[in-house]
């Protein structure tokens, strides 16, 4: 028996092995929501079949405290936005917008006052809100959906969606889907309420905050620092309240909140 023959079924065994994988890889990307792990051929292919709906989640970068890592709104909003799409169905997630308003740099104000915070002018977030919507309303999505996780901006958020919605006229449409921010506030904060924590919410890098953080991704949260951390303050980045009862258990019934609202608004909208 020569080499050659030896071979043979090794070759097949390699391609059998090499179509399996690429099989699977193949699958698992076309079971994915998220727009920037598609090629453009496969974007086209789900609009044709029907994808008509993108998401577009609104981050920010900025300080949350000593204990929360600054990428935390557009960790967040990535991961909820893809919740949402998920159970909607026919629909997308765009890449997040991490560069949002937080405040001037000559003076610094606001975030801007705390290393690892990065702000952009007010006009400038606007027409990056717009652009993208126009990107995907070009592609054939009849639905842009924009999503914030932080409320800092959200007045150039909704004057940049009116824009849009005067333009497009109704060939199409963009949301700015509010009960999805609005619950933390609303639904979640009332939740903690009923389960005594009232007196630990606050305004930023507080409970809910961090417990949000904790259950979508806990890495994101220094514990020790946590622990450590002194009654929160304006010096520490800390508006209000306090974050050391925060639990990842406490962070999941908000962020299914958050989605139950988004997804009940849709339903209404639609």
């Amino acid at each position: 028996m020569t080499f050659i023959t030896c071979l043979r079924p090794v070759a097949r065994q390699l391609f059998m092995a090499l179509t399996i994988l690429y099989g699977a890889t193949h699958a698992a990307h076309a079971g994915t929501v998220s727009f920037e792990k598609l090629t453009w051929t496969e974007i086209q292919a789900q609009i044709q079949n029907g994808t008509d709906t993108i998401i577009v989640p609104v981050g920010g970068t900025e300080q949350s405290g000593p204990y929360i890592a600054v990428g935390k709104h557009n960790i967040r909003a990535q991961v909820q936005a893809e919740h949402i799409a998920g159970r909607l169905g026919h629909a997308l997630v765009a890449p997040v917008i991490a560069y949002v308003p937080e405040g001037t740099t000559t003076p610094r104000s606001s975030h801007m006052r705390f290393a690892g915070t990065i702000s952009i002018p007010p006009a400038v977030f606007e027409g990056l809100i717009e652009g993208a919507g126009e990107s995907f309303h070009v592609q054939g999505f009849r639905h842009v959906i924009f999503i914030a996780d932080h409320g800092g901006y959200l007045s150039y958020l909704k004057a940049a969606v009116a824009k849009l919605n005067n333009k497009w006229r109704g060939q199409g449409d963009a949301l700015y889907l509010a009960a999805y921010y609005d619950s933390i506030g609303g639904a979640f904060a009332d939740t903690l309420r009923q389960r005594g924590y009232g007196a630990a919410l606050g305004k930023h890098a507080d409970l809910s905050d961090t417990a949000l953080m904790l259950a979508i991704d806990p890495t994101m949260v220094r514990l020790d620092a946590l622990k450590a951390a002194p009654l929160p303050g304006i010096a520490q980045g800390v508006y209000g309240g306090d974050p050391r009862p925060a639990t990842a258990a406490l962070g999941e019934i908000g962020t299914e909140i958050q989605v139950q609202a988004a997804l009940r608004a849709l339903g209404k909208a639609r």
